[in-house]
């Protein structure tokens, strides 16, 4: 597909109903989405149409791109969240260079937590975090999932406090 035509379809997104957005996100993804978000149902097949276009991003693109669609800029949320990652987004790939938050166990911990009347369990992976069979890149991404809402994930599973002043 031409930029062009990808752009052309990207403007479109905006004028359409949240209704044509989801069948438009399971056209383009393959699968159903419960979220009811208009911003972020539009982001989110943006970034998969120009993923399609584009195959050959950069990683740091693709993360960026990734946070984007996942919402990471969205300031609260109406609807509901998607009940799992519906994307193709690997787990982020830290830069060998680049050091691990001091603040995280090492990998093959678990970290627990109650929420709502259930017990979390979370599998520290090399690369990211894995809990009810799926991964995540980050503990924020995984508390987001789980809550609907955005949260600090280190707040969230007690490996931070939150500072005050």
């Amino acid at each position: 597909m031409r930029e062009a035509e990808v752009g052309r379809q990207i403007q479109q997104l905006s004028r359409l109903t949240i209704a044509v957005l989801r069948v438009k996100y399971r056209e383009v993804f393959g699968e159903e989405v419960n979220v009811l978000h208009k911003q972020f149902l539009i982001r989110r097949i943006a970034w998969q149409l120009q993923a399609q276009a584009q195959a050959d991003l950069s990683e740091r693109a693709r993360q960026r791109i990734a946070e984007i669609a996942e919402g990471a800029e969205l300031n609260g949320s109406s609807g509901a969240a998607p009940k799992r990652p519906s994307s193709p987004i690997r787990p982020l790939q830290q830069h060998p260079d680049a050091q691990r938050d001091s603040r995280l166990p090492p990998p093959g911990a678990v970290l627990r937590r109650r929420y709502q009347g259930r017990e979390i369990v979370v599998k520290v992976l090399k690369d990211g975090f894995e809990c009810n069979s799926q991964r995540y890149s980050s503990l924020s991404a995984l508390a987001r999932e789980l809550t609907g809402t955005r949260w600090n994930g280190l707040l969230f599973f007690g490996l931070a406090e939150r500072r005050h002043g």
